[in-house]
């Protein structure tokens, strides 16, 4: 089992001079993205273009499996979860209609996996468990699963932020995200408290961000 950590993110800003919509998303170099599984939209928040803006984010570490609700697209909730580390396995069950993950077992290391054995295709998602909530934040989505099929993922925690204002919270994204990331860091690599400055350069209208 790897060692389980938070990471509070704060983004702010104050008098940026344009108002902006920043995206979150965890859509880091994965093997398989946007063909095998897509990510989703984590955070989305509106700054406004003069006076102080802050948006605040937690990731806990502790992953998790679920059997995720989908609504024109967007994870609107989770029917059924089960908490996974590196290296454990699970299998998902069907009886009586009702979904059901098996504890997680020793698997293969530096993966997760879910095996569907429920006679059927299913969704699945890959997400995030933070204090309180019952069920998962979903970070990556599974599309028809097919029944006897492994769910695999080597899952690192490499947060994106776009300026963008084409998407929604909980969205999936079927496709890159037609504009840059502005900032990209591994979050098992930061302290477990940072804040971050949004600016804009008035004369080139490009963005940066820099560690408080």
């Amino acid at each position: 089992m790897s060692h389980l950590f938070v990471r509070n993110l704060v983004f702010q800003c104050n008098d940026l001079g344009k108002e902006v919509t920043l995206l979150l998303t965890f859509d880091g170099d994965m093997k398989g993205l946007y063909q095998d599984f897509f990510p989703i939209v984590w955070k989305v928040s509106k700054f406004g273009k003069a006076g102080p803006y802050r948006m605040r984010a937690t990731y806990t570490s502790q992953l998790a499996f679920s059997i995720p609700q989908v609504v024109a697209g967007n994870i609107v909730d989770a029917e059924t979860s089960v908490k996974i580390n590196v290296g454990e396995q699970t299998t998902l069950t069907d009886v009586n209609d009702v979904y059901h993950f098996s504890p997680p077992t020793a698997g293969t290391p530096d993966i997760l996996q879910a095996v569907n054995k429920t006679g059927a295709v299913q969704d699945m998602a890959i997400g995030f468990m933070n204090p309180g909530d019952l069920m998962p934040k979903p970070a990556l989505f599974f599309h028809e699963v097919g029944d006897g099929s492994n769910v695999t993922a080597k899952f690192t925690p490499t947060l994106r932020l776009y300026i963008t204002s084409d998407y929604q919270e909980t969205e999936i994204l079927r496709g890159a995200i037609d504009t840059p990331a502005i900032w990209s860091r591994d979050l098992s690599a930061l302290s477990e408290s940072t804040i971050w400055n949004l600016s804009r350069d008035p004369a080139t209208g490009r963005y940066s961000i820099t560690k408080s």
